[in-house]
């Protein structure tokens, strides 16, 4: 067997027989005979020397390509097969069935006949023969004038668990990994088509298995999807196809869900969560609770999930939730105990987990006491202690807040006379706000007894037993302080107003002694004002603005008049720095006038026409008053 596409070097078979022509099987030995035990079916390939004929009738056998030509008015296809029983001969073209018309004929000896070919005939012929014992196919490639030619396939293979797989390219590949990927490009032309491979459009260097138009992809990964291109060329053209290879992960398991924490936070306290799992999880919940339950699941492509509830599609009141992969069960108390699980599947596989689900009742229960909440005198008790069980055993108490709890008795408990000891009273208020204080507390030595009562002791009794607690202390020993302010300062600030202007004053923080401490100190003091408006008669000014000035012009688009803006002091009339009169906006000092279009022939002012000023100045008007007022 010889890769195809170099098999023939290209040439265009006639109606003649060459010489040089044999026939030889695939798989079978002429020599044993006709007369042979059953077998397999055999089509036999014809290998000839290159011809270049040109005939208006062009009949080959298989193995050879056939270049059709402008005069080409006919091809016959040629197929032969051994076999015992004898083979069913059937035709395809680019895998799909030939649908014989009047154009595309069968002919008695099985052999394919076209008439009349055109552009949409060209493509791989394939001759499959058959019998009870197998098949046998061989193609022969129809090109145009010698252009490439590649045997696509439009198929999609999935590979779910063989170790290997071979396709044809233009074929949509999912294959699980480390599987070994062959692609077979199988390419016709004349002359012979040379074929380049590329990966997402990148050329594969020679490091890649590339051989006789096949790409070999050993130990498929992740890595390894993406888009192969074959594309074979010669001088008359050239054409590409592609085949997609997708890398399938079978479902398995993850050891955690995202999606389900961030459901199990909205959803409140009362729901339980848990994950099913290969070997089964168990969620033991009490009656009328609800449950959120996650299939974590991984794969590629994403697996599609299905629950079920012992064995059995959820008929049930549940919810759905993160595409599927969360079961919300709003009432426990709809299911008996039983079982959940989550069917995973996709191309690669399938994956179950389970998760049985146990009510189970909390109950309070009474068996322990608190410890005694005084270790002497009257008040001394203990309380039962409630623990919340579950199947026997302790459980958060908040599993049981739906339970009434049963009356609880105090128990007394350490009913005697208590040692003597200390009793001191609160500490009066300090004698000073700061710059240092006292205060005072009495301290007493008293006994409290079994009955309730304080009976006085001498305070030897008490220092026996601990030192005497101080009676007097100091206190607010943190320095008096004051703001302190400057005289005002001069009232010539900024003017704001009319006669209004701003004044400034220094404020600081000392000790009543006079010494200057950080500001920090006085914090706690309200700050005194640091600047206030006054009144000053620098601040009496005012803008006063002139009469507009003649327009520059009667008419057109640059005349403009101007008038003189000053500040002035209001009672003395005189001029002043603009700045004291920054308060109030400034007045325009210049404006345009006499806007409209000017007649041929108007007069300016000084009796001139637009025209016998231009020629005097020697340039045109609208260029004298471009620069504008300034």
């Amino acid at each position: 067997d010889y890769p195809f596409h170099r098999r023939v070097s290209g040439f265009t078979s006639s109606l003649r027989t060459s010489s040089a022509e044999t026939f030889i099987p695939t798989s079978v030995d002429l020599a044993n005979g006709l007369h042979r035990p059953p077998q397999k079916p055999a089509i036999l390939r014809k290998i000839s020397a290159a011809q270049q004929l040109s005939a208006s009738e062009v009949v080959t056998h298989l193995g050879q390509t056939v270049v059709l030509a402008s005069g080409t008015l006919s091809v016959l296809l040629h197929c032969e097969a051994v076999g015992n029983p004898k083979p069913t001969i059937s035709w395809a073209k680019n895998g799909e069935e030939v649908k014989y018309n009047d154009r595309l004929l069968l002919q008695p000896d099985d052999s394919l006949q076209i008439l009349a070919p055109v552009e949409a005939d060209v493509g791989f012929y394939a001759c499959n023969a058959s019998n009870s014992l197998g098949s046998d196919s061989v193609s022969i490639a129809v090109t145009l004038a010698g252009k490439p030619l590649i045997k696509a396939s439009r198929a999609t293979v999935i590979n779910a668990e063989s170790p290997d797989v071979t396709v044809d390219i233009g074929s949509v590949v999912k294959t699980i990994q480390k599987a070994n990927v062959t692609i077979n490009c199988q390419v016709a032309g004349v002359p012979e088509a040379k074929v380049t491979w590329f990966k997402n459009k990148v050329k594969l260097s020679s490091t890649h298995h590339l051989r006789d138009g096949l790409l070999f992809i050993a130990n498929v990964s992740l890595s390894d999807q993406g888009l192969y291109s074959c594309k074979a060329a010669n001088l008359h053209g050239e054409v590409t196809e592609s085949s997609q290879l997708l890398v399938l992960e079978p479902p398995r398991p993850l050891p955690y869900l995202e999606d389900l924490a961030a459901v199990l936070t909205s959803a409140g306290p009362s729901t339980h969560s848990v994950l099913t799992s290969p070997s089964g999880t168990k969620l033991t919940v009490s009656p009328g609770s609800s449950a959120l339950i996650g299939c974590a699941v991984d794969g590629h492509p994403t697996p599609n999930i299905t629950w079920l509830y012992s064995g059995e599609p959820l008929s049930l009141q549940h919810q759905l939730l993160a595409a599927g992969r969360i079961l919300q069960i709003l009432n426990v108390s709809d299911f008996t105990d039983g079982e959940f699980s989550c069917l995973a599947q996709n191309e690669a596989g399938s994956l179950t987990q389970i998760m049985s689900l146990a009510i189970q009742e909390y109950r309070w229960s009474v068996d322990k006491l608190t410890a005694c909440s005084a270790s002497c005198g009257h008040r001394g008790v203990q309380l039962p202690q409630l623990r919340c069980l579950l199947d026997g055993a302790e459980v958060n108490a908040s599993y049981c807040r739906e339970t009434p709890k049963p009356s609880l008795q105090p128990v007394a408990c350490n009913r005697r006379d208590c040692p003597s000891r200390w009793m001191v009273t609160s500490w009066s208020p300090c004698t000073r706000s700061c710059g240092g204080g006292l205060q005072t507390r009495r301290v007493t030595c008293q006994r409290l007894t079994a009955k309730g009562s304080s009976v006085p002791m001498s305070n030897e009794a008490c220092a026996q037993v601990s030192k005497r607690p101080v009676d007097t202390q100091n206190c607010n020993r943190q320095p008096c302080v004051e703001w302190v302010a400057s005289s005002w300062g001069q009232c010539n600030g900024p003017c704001i107003g009319p006669r209004l202007a701003v004044q400034h004053r220094q404020i600081f923080c000392q000790t009543r002694d006079g010494t200057s401490v950080s500001s920090d100190q006085c914090s706690s003091l309200p700050r005194p004002l640091s600047t206030q408006n006054c009144w000053t008669d620098v601040c009496g000014v005012h803008w006063r603005v002139s009469l507009w000035t003649v327009c520059t012009a009667t008419c057109g688009n640059y005349g403009f008049q101007s008038r003189r803006v000053d500040c002035v002091h209001i009672r003395t009339n005189k001029p002043v720095m603009e700045h004291h009169c920054s308060w109030r906006p400034r007045p325009a000092n210049w404006q345009r006038c006499n806007i409209t279009p000017c007649e041929n022939g108007t007069l300016l002012r000084g009796g001139e026409t637009e025209q016998s000023r231009s020629r005097k100045e020697g340039r045109v008007v609208s260029q004298k008053h471009s620069t504008g007022p300034c």
